[in-house]
């Protein structure tokens, strides 16, 4: 597979992190889908190693790795169980993110640095009813009221919402869509039940309901009426990690189909030996390839401090789409195994099929792109 030119720390990262999913997270991702539970003892562990502020300068408690590493971050955890993954996300690349990315300092050093350090997690609150890939469309409300806001709307499949700390909500004000940190503690804020999902059901998403939730006017995420811009921005590095996760499942899963290949018999010989078998193994590898070149290069150019909202979409469009072929090729690899709840294919198909819906759907990814592309008279 392609090395990348990775910094020193970089590979130590990467090998950590492989280490760690290999002891901590492989052994109990089976268990945590059909319990669709994540145990606290994985998150404190995935706290202590760091895992939750890797992308964060170390003077917000991160790990100051960027955008690259929190990729090869992303992939290596992705390997041994999406679902551990996208807590992962949700709590870094966009709760947490919109707050680095538009916040004030005061902001970052009340709110970013306790979800570094993984003392709070958070959640990222923009999607409701009438407003999923219309997310302009906002019904959540927000009033001025002397020194405070007061928020009164609903938000549905939110990662993280039955047990986040802090939460990035996104509201509608008189000026415009405006963000803002809120407290999961405050009064008048409710999570719902978790939902019963076809996959990633270790993750856990709910429904956030707030009925008249003050709070204080410091809490706006940038200048009322901005928000929409840094919801964004923030979605640009979401799909980035969503890439890279889709990357590290990908290769598990070609790692997975190859070995399963030679230890299978059929017609007295190894199906690795049969053409259509190598055929996948190909393709397989031809899409890890690409896919692996676009997020890097693209989570690169963001670190350089490049706009890059239509390469995400392209990275987003492209892995999540891919890992779909990847996965079904898995599953026709592995013949009625892939199809067993005995080995974790059949997790990895069922986890893969949001990635092309969540963070943006791949309509909406091409709506991105085909509008920049216009905007640019054919130049992307």
């Amino acid at each position: 597979m392609i090395q990348f030119d990775f910094t020193d720390d970089q590979k130590m990262l990467r090998d950590m992190v492989r280490d760690f999913t290999n002891q901590e997270i492989k052994p109990i991702a089976s268990k945590m889908d059909e319990e669709e539970q994540m145990p606290k003892e994985l998150i404190d562990k995935i706290r202590e190693v760091g895992l939750l502020g890797t992308v964060f300068p170390t003077e917000y408690g991160g790990g100051g790795f960027g955008e690259v590493g929190y990729c090869i971050a992303q992939e290596e955890v992705a390997r041994g169980c999406l679902a551990t993954a996208t807590f992962i996300g949700a709590h870094q690349s966009i709760g947490s993110n919109a707050i680095y990315i538009g916040g004030t300092e005061e902001l970052k050093k009340k709110y970013l640095v306790p979800l570094a350090e993984g003392k709070y997690i958070g959640a990222f609150g923009l999607t409701e009813t009438q407003a999923g890939s219309d997310s302009f469309n906002l019904r959540t409300k927000a009033r001025r009221d002397g020194d405070d806001w007061v928020i009164t709307g609903e938000k549905i499949w939110i990662t993280n919402g039955p047990f986040a700390d802090i939460v990035s909500i996104f509201a509608r004000t008189d000026r415009g869509i405006t963000g803002f940190v809120v407290e999961t503690k405050s009064p008048g804020f409710k999570a719902g039940a978790k939902e019963k999902k076809m996959g990633l059901r270790a993750s856990a998403t709910s429904t956030l309901m707030l009925d008249n939730v003050r709070v204080p006017k410091e809490n706006i995420i940038g200048d009322d009426g901005r928000g929409f811009l840094i919801a964004m921005k923030t979605l640009d590095a979401g799909r980035l990690g969503l890439g890279a996760c889709c990357v590290g499942a990908a290769k598990e899963m070609m790692e997975l189909s190859a070995k399963f290949s030679k230890e299978r018999k059929q017609f007295d010989q190894p199906i690795s030996q049969f053409q259509a078998i190598q055929f996948m193994l190909a393709e397989m590898a031809t899409l890890i390839y690409c896919m692996e070149s676009v997020v890097y290069r693209t989570a690169a150019a963001y670190d350089r401090g490049e706009q890059i909202s239509r390469y995400s979409a392209a990275v987003k469009l492209f892995c999540s789409e891919g890992l779909d072929k990847i996965v079904d090729m898995a599953v026709q690899i592995h013949g009625g195994m892939g199809y067993s709840r005995e080995l974790p294919i059949e997790r990895f198909y069922r986890d893969s099929r949001i990635n092309r819906i969540f963070e943006g759907t791949s309509e909406v990814q091409k709506l991105i792109m085909g509008r920049e592309i216009l905007k640019r008279n054919g130049a992307f």
